[in-house]
């Protein structure tokens, strides 16, 4: 066997084993609820107990009372969990009314006659309970389940959240005329608040003397020509 199968098959058990707590502390309370006397539960060693787990046993004043005690411990594990007994014995005589249901048994006995089997004294290897001892163990280990429970679901890691899928790709969009005019606007609005510079002026270039000078001799020459020239004597 591996251990995980293992581990299973005891989370199994112990969990039948808690569900049949839970019934014979119902029947237990069916008991008390019907005026019985001195309810033990008998808690049976596994090796010596066979294939029941617990015993309850109880006293009767009389044989109607007996069966009434036993009539209620059926009608409510029949009511409130769906549990019938295996077998019924004795209900017709009322001395010992026995209820078989496999993982536990009841016994509701009247007084002189349970004194005289003595059931608690041949089972010295069972542990006896009160109900309200057998009430509080019961409560111990519903609340150290709930707890292992809680911290197991803590200790799981969360899944992690899906992925979200990539989007299409889109076409890539035309550029719009809005951006380009408020960038003009931007530029008009800069060259506006901006201070104009004055302009330099460019100072007047006077011409060289040498060209004047050059520009003067072709009208000499020009006046000489018109001179006529004198006859020599």
């Amino acid at each position: 066997m591996k251990l995980g199968d293992r581990s299973k098959r005891m989370a199994s058990i112990s969990l039948h084993h808690q569900q049949t707590r839970i019934l014979v502390q119902a029947a237990a309370a069916a008991c008390e609820d019907k005026k019985g006397l001195d309810t033990r539960i008998l808690e049976l060693d596994p090796v010596d107990a066979g294939l029941s787990d617990f015993f309850l046993v109880t006293s009767a004043t009389n044989d109607r009372q007996a069966v009434a005690i036993a009539d209620e411990i059926e009608h409510r594990l029949k009511k409130e969990f769906g549990v019938f007994p295996n077998s019924v014995e004795g209900r017709r005589n009322g001395e010992w009314v026995l209820l078989d249901y496999v993982d536990f048994v009841v016994h509701v006995f009247l007084a002189e006659r349970r004194a005289f089997y003595d059931i608690e004294r041949l089972r010295k290897s069972a542990r006896p309970l009160t109900p309200a001892e057998f009430d509080a163990e019961l409560k111990s280990a519903l609340a150290a389940k709930t707890l292992a429970a809680r911290k197991k679901a803590s200790a799981k890691p969360k899944p992690a959240a899906p992925k979200a899928k990539p989007a299409p790709a889109k076409a890539p969009a035309k550029p719009k005329a809005k951006p380009a005019k408020k960038s003009v606007a931007k530029k008009t609005a800069v060259s506006k608040t901006a201070p104009k510079k004055p302009a330099k002026k460019s100072a007047p270039v006077k011409p060289a003397p040498a060209k004047k000078a050059a520009a003067k001799k072709p009208a000499a020459k020009k006046a000489a020509a018109k001179k006529p020239a004198r006859k020599k004597s």
